[in-house]
């Protein structure tokens, strides 16, 4: 009953930035969660490669950097999607 008071009561246009506000949270929010899960990953795999084999230490970092690099623009790309959402939809 509160969804039908609410959809009758608010104009569309409002509806339609309280849909995208949402979508918008929801973009960043999960690419920033998966983000962390990633980075978390690749720095937990260095840290147990270089406690393996530590002469292994300096090839194995420019690759790290190259991983978090690459890992950490999925945040830019969910957050200009959600921005494409928020102002081009």
């Amino acid at each position: 009953m509160g969804v039908e008071v609410l959809a009758s009561s608010l104009p569309l246009a409002t509806l339609t930035l309280l849909g995208k506000s949402i979508g918008f949270g929801l973009a960043v929010g999960l690419a920033a969660f998966g983000t962390a899960l990633g980075v978390g990953l690749i720095f937990a795999s260095m840290l147990q490669s270089a406690a393996r084999q530590p002469e292994a230490t300096q090839d194995l970092k420019p690759i790290m950097w190259i991983g978090f690099a690459l890992t950490e623009a999925v945040v830019f790309y969910g957050l200009v999607g959600a921005m494409m959402l928020v102002f081009l939809i």
